[in-house]
Parts: C-alpha cells; sequence; structure tokens
C-alpha cells in the first residue's frame, strides 16, 4: 500500500515546518517498515488526518484494531509517548507499545471520525471538560516535559517579532504578553498537561465514552490547557451577534466547573488567541487570524 502523507498534512507542515521536507519525503518507507516490523494490516490511512503526523488505521496480528502514528521530530512524539505512558489509559488513548521506534507511535483504536465536537455545544463543552480533567495529574518526579513558561516563552519572542512589523496587532500583543508575565509570577498548580486539547482532541472509544488523543504534553497550571477549550467553534462565536457575552460566560462556567480561577482562565485564553492569531497571521491565514484577534479583543 501507498503511504502518501495526506494533503492537510502537508499543507500543515509546509506552513509551521518546512524543515519537516526531508522527514515528509521518508514517510512512505518509513511506515512501511514500522508495518512490517509490527506484522500489521493496513486498513486505510485516515484522511483528513492531523496537521503533524500521519494516522494509519491497522490491525494487529492477533486482529486487534490499532493505530499507528508517525510524526517528525518538531511534534515531539516521544514526549507524547511518555504523557500516554504516564496516563496509562486513564482519560487518554491507551499506548499500545512502550517503545519500539524513535517517532512511530502504535495506540488504541478509537472512533476516529466520532469526536465531542459531534454534540450539541453544551454537551459537548461538559464532556471535553470532563475529560480534561482525568489527565491533570502530577507529572513523573524525573519528567523531561517542556513547562508553561518555556513554550509560552518561545511563542512570546515569535510574537514580538510579528508585532512589530504589525501595528494593527501590537496592542493586542503586549496585553497578551503583559497577562503572561502576571500569571508566572505564582502559578498555583504543575501538573501534566495536554498542551493543545480542544473538542476535536477528545474521540468516542469502546473503553469510556470518551477519551483524549494527540496532546502536546506540558507542565504548569491547569488554566493553561483549559483555554484553548474556551474558543472552541470560534467560527460560531464570531457569527453570534452575542458572541462576546456568550464568550464571557463561558469563561465563567468551564472557570467553576474545574475550578480554576475565572482571572487566571481568561488571562491565558487572551494569550493563546492571540498567539494563535499572530501565528496564523503569520503564515498567511488571514481569516483564522481575523477571527482570532477579534475574539481576543473580547477578553
Amino acid at each position: 500500500m501507498a503511504f502518501e502523507p495526506p494533503r492537510r498534512l502537508v499543507r500543515a507542515l509546509g506552513e509551521t515546518a518546512p524543515d519537516a521536507e526531508g522527514w515528509l519525503e521518508k514517510l512512505p518507507e518509513a511506515a512501511q517498515q514500522a508495518v512490517t516490523l509490527r506484522e500489521l494490516t493496513v486498513e486505510r490511512v485516515q484522511v483528513p488526518g492531523g496537521r503533524s503526523s500521519l494516522v494509519v488505521l491497522v490491525r494487529r496480528a492477533d486482529d486487534t484494531p490499532a493505530v499507528l502514528k508517525l510524526a517528525p521530530p518538531r511534534a515531539r512524539p516521544e514526549s507524547e509517548r511518555a504523557a500516554l505512558a504516564h496516563w496509562g489509559g486513564l482519560g487518554a488513548v491507551q499506548l499500545l507499545e512502550p517503545f519500539t521506534t524513535e517517532g512511530v507511535l502504535l495506540l488504541e483504536r478509537l472512533h476516529p471520525d466520532v469526536s465531542v465536537r459531534s454534540l450539541p455545544e453544551a454537551k459537548a463543552l461538559l464532556e471535553a471538560a470532563g475529560t480534561l480533567r482525568r489527565l491533570w495529574v502530577e507529572p513523573p518526579g524525573d519528567h523531561v516535559f517542556e513547562t508553561v513558561a518555556e513554550r509560552t516563552g518561545r511563542q512570546a519572542e515569535a510574537m514580538r517579532a510579528t508585532a512589530s512589523a504589525s501595528a494593527e496587532v501590537a496592542g493586542l500583543v503586549d496585553a497578551a504578553l503583559a497577562a503572561r508575565a502576571e500569571l508566572l509570577v505564582s502559578p498555583p498548580e504543575h501538573r501534566l498537561l495536554h498542551g493543545t486539547f480542544r473538542q476535536s482532541k477528545v474521540l468516542a472509544g469502546e473503553r469510556t465514552p470518551w477519551l483524549a488523543v494527540g496532546p502536546d504534553p506540558v507542565v504548569g497550571e491547569c488554566a493553561f490547557d483549559l483555554a484553548r477549550l474556551v474558543r472552541d467553534r470560534v467560527e460560531d462565536l464570531i457569527a453570534s451577534p452575542s458572541g462576546a457575552a456568550t464568550t464571557r460566560r463561558r469563561v465563567k462556567r468551564l472557570a467553576e466547573s474545574l475550578d480554576v480561577d475565572q482571572e487566571r482562565l481568561r488571562g491565558w485564553t487572551l494569550f493563546r488567541a492571540v498567539e494563535s492569531g499572530v501565528r496564523a497571521l503569520r503564515v498567511g491565514r488571514a481569516q483564522d487570524a481575523e477571527l482570532l484577534l477579534e475574539f481576543a479583543g473580547w477578553l
């Protein structure tokens, strides 16, 4: 079978990781080697798939369904492996092998086409938040996960560079960076976080109704993780005449339901929305940038 990377993956890596071109060229051969080594039967490549990895639906030698995932180093697949091993299937997809090949993960098969986004909005937020809560555990004592301060520090540098060339976003960038600086002074806890959590990262499973997939794990305060969930379905929020009020209510409701400080959640939501908007602007996704920066302005 030909393991051609989906167009969505090629486009996303072209925007965010131009240095991944060599990885993409070697991907079909690497996928074939991973399948052969594990004696897997391939069903299909998941399309449109993710933005940072190739996902292949397979069956193991005993005919149990599984997922083979291949990701470039930039996507930190070994960090994902370590987080999944630490969670041990509680709230997240189960890792089926501790380590065989760097950059290759064999995972429990969920229902790849059924995420909580298929639910009505209020129910989706409730189920997603419940899943996220289970992931917030103490990190391993000897962990090497990136911290929130480290990750947002790298992002802050890129935001400053873009803001210096675009006066229209400078005000929002200044507000986001000021919020970050204040939030990092005394974080209330240090937990293992999913890192890139949103509704589409929660898939239907067999062991439990919903399980998280695709973490980019980081260690820090819970409000940072929850912040990305606040802006889910941002296009619907922007299109609604009550979008700003709905956003503020969402911040309050999510903060209360997960025992997170509301102002800290608002601050991290502002930072993460501006960071995403500036990044979209930088790679030429003007429409996405406009939506995210308008949303950030409501905060």
